[in-house]
Protein backbone atom coordinates (compact mmCIF):
# COMPACT_ATOMS: atom_id res chain seq x y z
CA UNK A 1 0.00 0.00 0.00
CA UNK A 2 1.29 3.44 -0.91
CA UNK A 3 2.07 6.03 1.74
CA UNK A 4 -0.81 8.17 0.50
CA UNK A 5 -3.32 5.35 0.83
CA UNK A 6 -1.94 4.36 4.22
CA UNK A 7 -2.36 7.93 5.45
CA UNK A 8 -5.92 8.04 4.13
CA UNK A 9 -6.77 4.76 5.81
CA UNK A 10 -5.35 5.95 9.12
CA UNK A 11 -7.28 9.20 8.87
CA UNK A 12 -10.47 7.29 8.13
CA UNK A 13 -9.88 5.02 11.13
CA UNK A 14 -10.09 8.04 13.43
CA UNK A 15 -13.80 8.33 12.72
CA UNK A 16 -16.54 6.05 14.00
CA UNK A 17 -18.87 7.29 11.26
CA UNK A 18 -19.08 9.61 8.33
CA UNK A 19 -22.37 10.91 9.74
CA UNK A 20 -23.91 10.39 13.17
CA UNK A 21 -27.64 11.07 13.29
CA UNK A 22 -29.33 11.68 16.64
CA UNK A 23 -32.97 10.62 16.37
CA UNK A 24 -34.28 7.46 14.73
CA UNK A 25 -37.72 8.70 13.72
CA UNK A 26 -38.80 9.00 10.09
CA UNK A 27 -36.58 12.04 9.43
CA UNK A 28 -33.40 10.55 10.86
CA UNK A 29 -34.04 7.16 9.29
CA UNK A 30 -34.78 8.66 5.88
CA UNK A 31 -31.51 10.60 6.00
CA UNK A 32 -29.62 7.46 7.06
CA UNK A 33 -31.01 5.65 4.03
CA UNK A 34 -30.04 8.47 1.64
CA UNK A 35 -26.47 8.24 2.95
CA UNK A 36 -26.29 4.47 3.41
CA UNK A 37 -27.43 3.70 -0.11
CA UNK A 38 -24.41 5.66 -1.34
CA UNK A 39 -22.07 3.67 0.88
CA UNK A 40 -21.57 6.27 3.59
CA UNK A 41 -20.85 5.02 7.10
CA UNK A 42 -23.78 6.13 9.27
CA UNK A 43 -24.51 5.75 12.98
CA UNK A 44 -28.20 6.21 13.81
CA UNK A 45 -28.86 6.87 17.50
CA UNK A 46 -32.33 6.45 19.03
CA UNK A 47 -33.08 6.86 22.72
CA UNK A 48 -35.93 4.31 22.71
CA UNK A 49 -35.31 0.62 22.07
CA UNK A 50 -38.79 -0.27 20.77
CA UNK A 51 -40.34 1.93 18.09
CA UNK A 52 -43.28 4.08 19.13
CA UNK A 53 -46.26 2.13 17.82
CA UNK A 54 -48.90 4.84 17.80
CA UNK A 55 -49.96 7.16 14.96
CA UNK A 56 -48.72 10.75 14.85
CA UNK A 57 -48.60 12.18 11.34
CA UNK A 58 -51.31 10.79 9.06
CA UNK A 59 -50.86 12.69 5.80
CA UNK A 60 -48.21 13.75 3.29
CA UNK A 61 -48.20 15.66 0.04
CA UNK A 62 -47.13 15.05 -3.56
CA UNK A 63 -43.53 16.05 -2.93
CA UNK A 64 -43.13 13.42 -0.22
CA UNK A 65 -44.69 10.83 -2.53
CA UNK A 66 -41.98 11.77 -5.02
CA UNK A 67 -39.25 11.39 -2.41
CA UNK A 68 -40.59 8.04 -1.18
CA UNK A 69 -40.58 6.79 -4.76
CA UNK A 70 -36.79 7.16 -4.69
CA UNK A 71 -36.83 4.32 -2.14
CA UNK A 72 -39.22 2.23 -4.24
CA UNK A 73 -42.30 3.10 -2.17
CA UNK A 74 -45.17 3.69 -4.61
CA UNK A 75 -47.79 5.79 -2.82
CA UNK A 76 -50.39 4.93 -5.45
CA UNK A 77 -50.19 1.19 -4.84
CA UNK A 78 -48.71 0.70 -1.40
CA UNK A 79 -50.82 -1.21 1.18
CA UNK A 80 -49.75 1.19 3.97
CA UNK A 81 -50.80 4.33 2.01
CA UNK A 82 -54.08 5.41 0.45
CA UNK A 83 -55.86 8.47 -0.89
CA UNK A 84 -59.39 9.86 -1.13
CA UNK A 85 -60.30 11.12 -4.57
CA UNK A 86 -62.11 14.05 -3.03
CA UNK A 87 -61.88 17.75 -2.19
CA UNK A 88 -61.18 19.10 1.31
CA UNK A 89 -64.03 21.11 2.83
CA UNK A 90 -64.27 23.68 5.59
CA UNK A 91 -67.79 23.98 6.98
CA UNK A 92 -69.53 26.15 9.53
CA UNK A 93 -71.66 24.92 12.45
CA UNK A 94 -74.66 24.56 10.09
CA UNK A 95 -72.71 22.40 7.65
CA UNK A 96 -72.43 25.11 4.98
CA UNK A 97 -69.21 25.44 3.01
CA UNK A 98 -66.74 28.13 4.02
CA UNK A 99 -63.80 26.96 1.91
CA UNK A 100 -63.02 24.22 -0.59
CA UNK A 101 -59.43 23.10 -1.14
CA UNK A 102 -58.24 21.01 -4.06
CA UNK A 103 -56.94 17.80 -2.53
CA UNK A 104 -58.25 15.84 -5.50
CA UNK A 105 -55.98 16.74 -8.40
CA UNK A 106 -52.67 15.35 -9.54
CA UNK A 107 -49.96 17.91 -8.86
CA UNK A 108 -47.58 19.33 -11.45
CA UNK A 109 -44.85 17.21 -9.88
CA UNK A 110 -46.61 14.04 -11.02
CA UNK A 111 -48.22 12.72 -7.82
CA UNK A 112 -51.58 13.33 -6.13
CA UNK A 113 -51.86 16.39 -3.97
CA UNK A 114 -52.56 14.44 -0.76
CA UNK A 115 -52.04 10.92 0.64
CA UNK A 116 -52.95 9.28 3.97
CA UNK A 117 -50.89 6.73 5.86
CA UNK A 118 -50.28 4.97 9.16
CA UNK A 119 -47.00 6.29 10.58
CA UNK A 120 -45.94 3.17 12.53
CA UNK A 121 -46.23 1.10 9.35
CA UNK A 122 -44.24 3.63 7.33
CA UNK A 123 -41.56 3.82 10.02
CA UNK A 124 -41.31 0.02 10.04
CA UNK A 125 -40.87 0.11 6.27
CA UNK A 126 -38.15 2.75 6.48
CA UNK A 127 -36.35 0.87 9.27
CA UNK A 128 -36.40 -2.27 7.14
CA UNK A 129 -34.88 -0.42 4.20
CA UNK A 130 -32.18 1.08 6.43
CA UNK A 131 -31.21 -2.37 7.70
CA UNK A 132 -30.51 -3.49 4.15
CA UNK A 133 -27.38 -1.32 4.15
CA UNK A 134 -24.39 -2.73 6.00
CA UNK A 135 -22.89 0.75 6.37
CA UNK A 136 -25.74 1.88 8.66
CA UNK A 137 -25.30 1.07 12.35
CA UNK A 138 -28.17 1.52 14.81
CA UNK A 139 -27.59 2.33 18.46
CA UNK A 140 -30.87 2.12 20.36
CA UNK A 141 -31.50 2.75 24.04
CA UNK A 142 -28.95 5.56 24.23
CA UNK A 143 -29.45 9.33 24.34
CA UNK A 144 -27.00 12.01 23.34
CA UNK A 145 -25.85 14.00 26.36
CA UNK A 146 -22.92 15.97 24.96
CA UNK A 147 -21.56 17.37 21.71
CA UNK A 148 -18.26 19.03 20.86
CA UNK A 149 -16.77 19.74 17.45
CA UNK A 150 -13.58 20.94 15.82
CA UNK A 151 -12.68 21.85 12.25
CA UNK A 152 -12.73 18.24 11.05
CA UNK A 153 -15.23 16.36 13.21
CA UNK A 154 -17.98 16.36 15.80
CA UNK A 155 -18.02 14.05 18.82
CA UNK A 156 -21.14 12.88 20.63
CA UNK A 157 -21.30 11.55 24.16
CA UNK A 158 -24.05 8.94 24.61
CA UNK A 159 -25.57 7.57 27.79
CA UNK A 160 -27.84 4.60 28.31
CA UNK A 161 -31.34 6.01 28.79
CA UNK A 162 -32.82 5.78 32.26
CA UNK A 163 -36.00 4.27 30.86
CA UNK A 164 -33.92 1.36 29.51
CA UNK A 165 -31.84 0.86 32.66
CA UNK A 166 -32.21 3.35 35.55
CA UNK A 167 -29.05 2.11 37.25
CA UNK A 168 -26.80 2.05 34.20
CA UNK A 169 -23.83 4.38 33.96
CA UNK A 170 -22.82 3.08 30.54
CA UNK A 171 -21.60 5.77 28.16
CA UNK A 172 -20.25 5.78 24.63
CA UNK A 173 -18.46 8.27 22.43
CA UNK A 174 -19.05 8.64 18.69
CA UNK A 175 -16.69 10.72 16.56
CA UNK A 176 -18.08 11.53 13.12
CA UNK A 177 -17.27 13.81 10.26
CA UNK A 178 -20.76 15.29 10.62
CA UNK A 179 -23.51 15.17 13.25
CA UNK A 180 -27.17 15.74 12.45
CA UNK A 181 -29.74 16.50 15.13
CA UNK A 182 -33.09 14.98 14.21
CA UNK A 183 -33.85 14.60 17.89
CA UNK A 184 -37.17 16.36 18.21
CA UNK A 185 -38.55 19.54 19.70
CA UNK A 186 -36.31 19.39 22.79
CA UNK A 187 -33.23 18.72 20.67
CA UNK A 188 -30.03 18.21 22.65
CA UNK A 189 -28.04 18.90 19.48
CA UNK A 190 -29.69 22.29 19.00
CA UNK A 191 -29.10 23.21 22.63
CA UNK A 192 -25.47 22.06 22.52
CA UNK A 193 -24.89 24.21 19.43
CA UNK A 194 -26.37 27.22 21.22
CA UNK A 195 -28.95 27.80 18.47
CA UNK A 196 -31.96 29.82 19.58
CA UNK A 197 -35.54 29.43 18.41
CA UNK A 198 -37.72 32.10 16.85
CA UNK A 199 -41.04 31.52 18.62
CA UNK A 200 -44.27 32.89 17.19
CA UNK A 201 -45.97 32.69 20.57
CA UNK A 202 -48.67 30.45 19.16
CA UNK A 203 -50.09 27.86 21.56
CA UNK A 204 -53.29 25.85 21.20
CA UNK A 205 -54.04 22.52 22.86
CA UNK A 206 -55.91 19.96 20.78
CA UNK A 207 -57.10 16.45 21.64
CA UNK A 208 -56.08 13.89 19.00
CA UNK A 209 -58.19 10.73 18.72
CA UNK A 210 -56.94 8.02 16.39
CA UNK A 211 -59.69 5.54 15.68
CA UNK A 212 -60.04 2.18 13.98
CA UNK A 213 -63.73 1.75 13.07
CA UNK A 214 -64.88 -1.82 12.55
CA UNK A 215 -67.00 -0.67 9.60
CA UNK A 216 -66.71 1.53 6.51
CA UNK A 217 -67.12 4.88 8.24
CA UNK A 218 -67.09 7.05 5.10
CA UNK A 219 -69.76 4.95 3.36
CA UNK A 220 -71.91 5.01 6.50
CA UNK A 221 -72.01 8.83 6.63
CA UNK A 222 -73.77 9.48 3.36
CA UNK A 223 -72.82 12.88 1.98
CA UNK A 224 -70.31 13.71 4.72
CA UNK A 225 -66.88 14.42 3.18
CA UNK A 226 -64.02 12.03 3.82
CA UNK A 227 -61.75 14.94 4.82
CA UNK A 228 -63.10 18.14 6.32
CA UNK A 229 -62.88 20.84 8.93
CA UNK A 230 -65.79 21.75 11.21
CA UNK A 231 -65.40 25.44 12.11
CA UNK A 232 -67.91 25.40 14.98
CA UNK A 233 -67.01 27.91 17.71
CA UNK A 234 -68.50 25.54 20.26
CA UNK A 235 -65.78 23.03 19.44
CA UNK A 236 -63.52 23.42 16.36
CA UNK A 237 -62.99 19.91 15.01
CA UNK A 238 -60.95 18.23 12.30
CA UNK A 239 -62.19 14.98 10.73
CA UNK A 240 -59.75 13.26 8.36
CA UNK A 241 -58.56 9.82 7.26
CA UNK A 242 -55.89 8.04 9.25
CA UNK A 243 -54.53 5.73 6.60
CA UNK A 244 -55.27 2.08 5.82
CA UNK A 245 -56.43 -0.31 8.51
CA UNK A 246 -54.48 -3.38 9.63
CA UNK A 247 -56.37 -5.68 7.26
CA UNK A 248 -55.94 -5.13 3.51
CA UNK A 249 -59.24 -4.06 2.02
CA UNK A 250 -60.81 -3.73 5.47
CA UNK A 251 -62.04 -0.63 7.34
CA UNK A 252 -59.70 2.35 7.25
CA UNK A 253 -58.41 4.35 10.16
CA UNK A 254 -59.92 7.76 10.99
CA UNK A 255 -58.73 10.75 13.01
CA UNK A 256 -60.68 13.32 15.02
CA UNK A 257 -58.98 16.41 16.42
CA UNK A 258 -60.83 18.54 18.97
CA UNK A 259 -59.74 21.94 20.21
CA UNK A 260 -59.38 22.02 23.99
CA UNK A 261 -61.52 24.89 25.21
CA UNK A 262 -60.59 27.41 27.93
CA UNK A 263 -61.05 25.94 31.38
CA UNK A 264 -60.90 22.32 30.26
CA UNK A 265 -58.37 20.03 31.93
CA UNK A 266 -55.80 18.34 29.70
CA UNK A 267 -55.86 15.29 31.99
CA UNK A 268 -59.65 14.96 31.77
CA UNK A 269 -59.63 15.45 28.00
CA UNK A 270 -57.26 12.50 27.50
CA UNK A 271 -59.47 9.95 29.24
CA UNK A 272 -61.32 7.25 27.25
CA UNK A 273 -64.58 8.50 28.77
CA UNK A 274 -64.09 11.93 27.19
CA UNK A 275 -63.10 10.36 23.87
CA UNK A 276 -66.26 8.27 23.59
CA UNK A 277 -68.43 11.18 24.67
CA UNK A 278 -66.99 13.38 21.91
CA UNK A 279 -67.26 10.58 19.33
CA UNK A 280 -70.88 9.67 20.11
CA UNK A 281 -72.36 12.24 17.65
CA UNK A 282 -70.29 10.62 14.89
CA UNK A 283 -71.71 7.18 15.55
CA UNK A 284 -68.61 5.64 17.13
CA UNK A 285 -68.86 3.54 20.28
CA UNK A 286 -66.62 1.03 22.07
CA UNK A 287 -68.66 -1.68 20.37
CA UNK A 288 -67.98 -0.60 16.77
CA UNK A 289 -64.57 1.08 16.97
CA UNK A 290 -61.18 0.82 18.64
CA UNK A 291 -59.52 3.82 20.26
CA UNK A 292 -55.88 3.54 19.16
CA UNK A 293 -54.65 6.76 20.74
CA UNK A 294 -55.97 9.63 22.83
CA UNK A 295 -53.50 12.45 23.48
CA UNK A 296 -53.51 16.21 23.89
CA UNK A 297 -50.88 18.02 21.84
CA UNK A 298 -49.85 21.64 22.09
CA UNK A 299 -49.74 23.11 18.60
CA UNK A 300 -46.81 25.50 18.29
CA UNK A 301 -45.16 27.67 15.65
CA UNK A 302 -41.41 28.14 15.90
CA UNK A 303 -38.14 27.57 14.07
CA UNK A 304 -34.42 27.51 14.82
CA UNK A 305 -32.76 30.75 13.75
CA UNK A 306 -30.04 28.85 11.91
CA UNK A 307 -29.94 25.16 10.97
CA UNK A 308 -26.24 24.44 10.65
CA UNK A 309 -23.16 25.31 12.61
CA UNK A 310 -19.74 23.92 11.77
CA UNK A 311 -20.07 20.22 11.04
CA UNK A 312 -23.49 19.92 12.61
CA UNK A 313 -27.00 20.55 11.30
CA UNK A 314 -30.61 20.24 12.42
CA UNK A 315 -33.57 18.56 10.76
CA UNK A 316 -37.24 17.87 11.50
CA UNK A 317 -38.77 18.98 14.78
CA UNK A 318 -35.32 19.93 16.06
CA UNK A 319 -35.36 22.71 13.47
CA UNK A 320 -39.05 23.62 13.28
CA UNK A 321 -42.49 23.08 14.79
CA UNK A 322 -45.72 23.96 13.02
CA UNK A 323 -49.44 23.60 13.67
CA UNK A 324 -50.87 20.63 11.74
CA UNK A 325 -53.58 22.53 9.86
CA UNK A 326 -51.75 22.32 6.52
CA UNK A 327 -50.57 18.74 7.06
CA UNK A 328 -46.95 19.74 6.44
CA UNK A 329 -45.07 18.97 9.67
CA UNK A 330 -43.55 15.59 8.79
CA UNK A 331 -43.35 16.67 5.14
CA UNK A 332 -41.01 19.50 6.11
CA UNK A 333 -38.83 17.08 8.06
CA UNK A 334 -38.49 14.64 5.17
CA UNK A 335 -37.61 17.55 2.86
CA UNK A 336 -34.88 18.45 5.35
CA UNK A 337 -33.53 14.90 5.24
CA UNK A 338 -33.48 14.78 1.45
CA UNK A 339 -31.85 18.22 1.16
CA UNK A 340 -29.17 17.21 3.67
CA UNK A 341 -28.69 13.80 2.07
CA UNK A 342 -27.57 14.90 -1.38
CA UNK A 343 -25.35 17.63 0.06
CA UNK A 344 -23.64 15.37 2.60
CA UNK A 345 -23.08 12.66 0.01
CA UNK A 346 -21.40 15.17 -2.32
CA UNK A 347 -19.36 16.76 0.49
CA UNK A 348 -18.14 13.38 1.73
CA UNK A 349 -17.21 12.42 -1.83
CA UNK A 350 -15.12 15.57 -2.08
CA UNK A 351 -17.27 17.01 -4.86
CA UNK A 352 -18.53 20.13 -3.11
CA UNK A 353 -17.33 22.14 -0.13
CA UNK A 354 -18.57 21.98 3.46
CA UNK A 355 -19.91 25.51 2.98
CA UNK A 356 -22.69 23.95 0.89
CA UNK A 357 -24.42 23.27 4.21
CA UNK A 358 -25.03 27.01 4.48
CA UNK A 359 -27.41 26.79 1.52
CA UNK A 360 -29.24 23.93 3.27
CA UNK A 361 -29.89 26.25 6.17
CA UNK A 362 -30.93 29.29 4.10
CA UNK A 363 -33.10 27.33 1.67
CA UNK A 364 -34.92 25.07 4.10
CA UNK A 365 -35.38 27.69 6.81
CA UNK A 366 -37.37 30.02 4.57
CA UNK A 367 -39.30 27.15 3.01
CA UNK A 368 -40.34 25.80 6.41
CA UNK A 369 -41.18 29.31 7.67
CA UNK A 370 -43.64 29.65 4.78
CA UNK A 371 -45.53 26.55 5.89
CA UNK A 372 -45.34 27.49 9.56
CA UNK A 373 -46.83 30.92 8.86
CA UNK A 374 -49.40 29.41 6.50
CA UNK A 375 -50.40 26.81 9.10
CA UNK A 376 -50.65 29.49 11.76
CA UNK A 377 -52.92 31.60 9.57
CA UNK A 378 -55.16 28.59 8.98
CA UNK A 379 -55.23 28.02 12.72
CA UNK A 380 -56.31 31.60 13.35
CA UNK A 381 -59.34 30.93 11.15
CA UNK A 382 -60.13 27.51 12.60
CA UNK A 383 -59.51 28.16 16.31
CA UNK A 384 -62.19 30.79 16.78
CA UNK A 385 -64.34 30.03 19.82
CA UNK A 386 -66.10 33.40 20.10
CA UNK A 387 -69.56 33.15 18.42
CA UNK A 388 -69.58 36.72 17.12
CA UNK A 389 -66.09 36.47 15.67
CA UNK A 390 -67.01 33.11 14.12
CA UNK A 391 -70.16 34.61 12.54
CA UNK A 392 -68.10 37.38 10.93
CA UNK A 393 -65.53 34.87 9.70
CA UNK A 394 -68.29 32.76 8.18
CA UNK A 395 -69.81 35.76 6.41
CA UNK A 396 -66.50 36.83 4.85
CA UNK A 397 -65.48 33.32 3.79
CA UNK A 398 -68.87 32.49 2.26
CA UNK A 399 -68.83 35.71 0.27
CA UNK A 400 -65.35 34.98 -1.01
CA UNK A 401 -66.28 31.41 -1.94
CA UNK A 402 -69.38 32.58 -3.82
CA UNK A 403 -67.42 35.34 -5.60
CA UNK A 404 -65.16 32.76 -7.19
CA UNK A 405 -68.13 30.52 -8.04
CA UNK A 406 -67.19 27.88 -5.46
CA UNK A 407 -63.99 27.01 -7.31
CA UNK A 408 -61.61 24.98 -5.08
CA UNK A 409 -58.39 26.75 -4.21
CA UNK A 410 -55.22 24.97 -5.40
CA UNK A 411 -52.43 23.97 -3.08
CA UNK A 412 -49.74 26.65 -3.04
CA UNK A 413 -46.30 26.49 -4.64
CA UNK A 414 -43.53 27.36 -2.21
CA UNK A 415 -40.12 28.62 -3.25
CA UNK A 416 -36.89 27.78 -1.44
CA UNK A 417 -35.03 30.44 0.46
CA UNK A 418 -31.85 31.88 -1.10
CA UNK A 419 -29.31 29.22 -1.97
CA UNK A 420 -28.05 27.03 -4.78
CA UNK A 421 -30.40 28.27 -7.49
CA UNK A 422 -30.75 31.31 -9.75
CA UNK A 423 -33.24 33.81 -8.41
CA UNK A 424 -33.72 35.49 -11.80
CA UNK A 425 -34.71 32.30 -13.66
CA UNK A 426 -38.36 31.34 -14.17
CA UNK A 427 -39.50 28.47 -11.93
CA UNK A 428 -36.09 28.28 -10.21
CA UNK A 429 -36.18 27.46 -6.50
CA UNK A 430 -39.46 25.57 -7.00
CA UNK A 431 -40.23 21.86 -7.21
CA UNK A 432 -39.92 20.81 -10.83
CA UNK A 433 -42.74 19.73 -13.07
CA UNK A 434 -42.75 15.99 -13.78
CA UNK A 435 -44.50 14.33 -16.69
CA UNK A 436 -44.99 10.86 -18.09
CA UNK A 437 -42.26 9.91 -20.55
CA UNK A 438 -41.11 7.00 -22.66
CA UNK A 439 -37.50 6.04 -21.99
CA UNK A 440 -35.37 2.96 -21.49
CA UNK A 441 -38.11 0.74 -22.84
CA UNK A 442 -40.85 1.84 -20.47
CA UNK A 443 -43.52 4.49 -20.01
CA UNK A 444 -43.63 6.04 -16.55
CA UNK A 445 -43.07 9.22 -14.59
CA UNK A 446 -39.74 10.82 -15.53
CA UNK A 447 -38.07 9.99 -12.20
CA UNK A 448 -38.88 6.30 -12.51
CA UNK A 449 -38.25 5.99 -16.26
CA UNK A 450 -35.10 8.11 -16.51
CA UNK A 451 -33.77 8.53 -12.99
CA UNK A 452 -32.84 11.45 -10.76
CA UNK A 453 -29.83 13.44 -9.64
CA UNK A 454 -28.19 16.43 -11.29
CA UNK A 455 -29.68 16.76 -14.78
CA UNK A 456 -29.73 19.24 -17.61
CA UNK A 457 -32.84 18.85 -19.76
CA UNK A 458 -33.13 20.25 -23.25
CA UNK A 459 -36.49 20.55 -25.00
CA UNK A 460 -35.90 19.53 -28.62
CA UNK A 461 -32.29 20.61 -28.05
CA UNK A 462 -29.06 18.88 -27.01
CA UNK A 463 -28.15 20.17 -23.53
CA UNK A 464 -24.70 18.56 -23.64
CA UNK A 465 -23.82 20.62 -26.73
CA UNK A 466 -25.05 23.75 -24.95
CA UNK A 467 -22.52 23.31 -22.12
CA UNK A 468 -18.80 23.87 -22.52
CA UNK A 469 -16.20 21.16 -21.85
CA UNK A 470 -15.50 22.22 -18.25
CA UNK A 471 -19.20 22.32 -17.44
CA UNK A 472 -19.75 18.87 -18.93
CA UNK A 473 -16.92 17.62 -16.75
CA UNK A 474 -18.47 19.25 -13.68
CA UNK A 475 -21.84 17.68 -14.42
CA UNK A 476 -20.26 14.25 -14.90
CA UNK A 477 -18.22 14.60 -11.68
CA UNK A 478 -21.44 15.31 -9.78
CA UNK A 479 -22.95 12.14 -11.24
CA UNK A 480 -25.23 14.25 -13.43
CA UNK A 481 -26.55 13.70 -16.94
CA UNK A 482 -27.81 15.69 -19.88
CA UNK A 483 -31.13 14.57 -21.37
CA UNK A 484 -32.74 15.70 -24.61
CA UNK A 485 -36.51 15.44 -24.42
CA UNK A 486 -38.94 15.80 -27.30
CA UNK A 487 -42.10 14.69 -29.03
CA UNK A 488 -42.62 11.23 -30.48
CA UNK A 489 -40.39 10.76 -33.53
CA UNK A 490 -38.01 13.60 -32.60
CA UNK A 491 -34.30 13.22 -31.93
CA UNK A 492 -34.81 13.23 -28.18
CA UNK A 493 -33.37 10.69 -25.73
CA UNK A 494 -36.73 10.76 -23.94
CA UNK A 495 -40.24 11.03 -25.39
CA UNK A 496 -42.50 13.65 -23.81
CA UNK A 497 -45.42 11.20 -23.88
CA UNK A 498 -48.16 13.59 -22.79
CA UNK A 499 -46.58 16.89 -23.85
CA UNK A 500 -46.01 17.95 -20.23
CA UNK A 501 -42.50 19.27 -20.73
CA UNK A 502 -43.33 21.10 -23.94
CA UNK A 503 -46.27 22.83 -22.23
CA UNK A 504 -44.18 23.73 -19.18
CA UNK A 505 -41.08 25.04 -20.89
CA UNK A 506 -42.86 26.78 -23.76
CA UNK A 507 -45.03 28.45 -21.14
CA UNK A 508 -42.01 30.06 -19.47
CA UNK A 509 -40.03 30.61 -22.65
CA UNK A 510 -37.29 28.15 -21.73
CA UNK A 511 -35.37 25.52 -23.70
CA UNK A 512 -33.13 24.19 -20.92
CA UNK A 513 -33.63 23.22 -17.26
CA UNK A 514 -30.98 22.47 -14.65
CA UNK A 515 -32.45 20.06 -12.09
CA UNK A 516 -31.01 19.32 -8.65
CA UNK A 517 -30.99 15.91 -6.92
CA UNK A 518 -33.92 17.00 -4.71
CA UNK A 519 -36.10 17.70 -7.80
CA UNK A 520 -35.91 21.46 -7.36
CA UNK A 521 -35.16 23.65 -10.36
CA UNK A 522 -31.73 25.25 -10.08
CA UNK A 523 -32.12 27.27 -13.28
CA UNK A 524 -34.02 27.57 -16.54
CA UNK A 525 -32.63 29.15 -19.70
CA UNK A 526 -33.85 30.13 -23.15
CA UNK A 527 -30.46 29.91 -24.89
CA UNK A 528 -27.23 27.95 -24.62
CA UNK A 529 -25.38 31.10 -23.55
CA UNK A 530 -27.88 31.73 -20.77
CA UNK A 531 -27.64 28.10 -19.66
CA UNK A 532 -23.84 28.28 -19.41
CA UNK A 533 -23.99 31.47 -17.37
CA UNK A 534 -26.57 30.08 -14.93
CA UNK A 535 -24.84 26.71 -14.68
CA UNK A 536 -21.68 28.46 -13.48
CA UNK A 537 -23.69 30.52 -11.00
CA UNK A 538 -25.22 27.41 -9.44
CA UNK A 539 -21.90 25.57 -9.27
CA UNK A 540 -20.38 28.58 -7.53
CA UNK A 541 -23.20 28.72 -5.00
CA UNK A 542 -22.63 25.03 -4.28
CA UNK A 543 -18.90 25.56 -3.63
CA UNK A 544 -17.96 22.94 -6.20
CA UNK A 545 -14.38 21.82 -5.64
CA UNK A 546 -11.82 23.19 -8.09
CA UNK A 547 -10.53 19.64 -8.59
CA UNK A 548 -13.98 18.59 -9.75
CA UNK A 549 -14.18 21.46 -12.19
CA UNK A 550 -10.78 20.71 -13.71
Amino acid sequence: MSATKTGAAQAGAEFDADVAIVGGGPVGTFLAIMLGKEGKKVTLIERWTPSYGRPRAVTFDHEIARLLAVLGIDSENDPAINYHDELYYWKDAKGENLQIVDWQSTSASGWRVRYWFNQPELETRLAGIARQYASITEIRGFEATGLVQDADSATLTLKRTAAEDPDSTETRSIRAKFVIGADGANSMVRQALGIENEDKGYFFDWLILDMLPKFDYVASRGDEPAQWQLCDPKRPTTIVPGGPGPVAGGPRRRRWEYMVLPGESVEDMQTPETAWKLLAPWGLTPDNAELERSAVYRFQARWAKVWNKGRCALAGDAAHLMPPFAGEGMCAGLRDAFALGWRLNAILDGKIGVDALDSYSSERLEHAKHYINFSQELGKIICISDPEAAAERDRVMKADLAARNFTPVPTDICQLGPGAWCADAAHAGELSVQGVVEANGKRDRFDQAVGFGWMVLGLEADPAAALDAVQRAQLAALGGRSVRIGAQGSAGDVVDAEGTYAKWLNGIGATFVLLRPDFYVAATAATAEELRHRFDEVMGRLHVRAAVAA
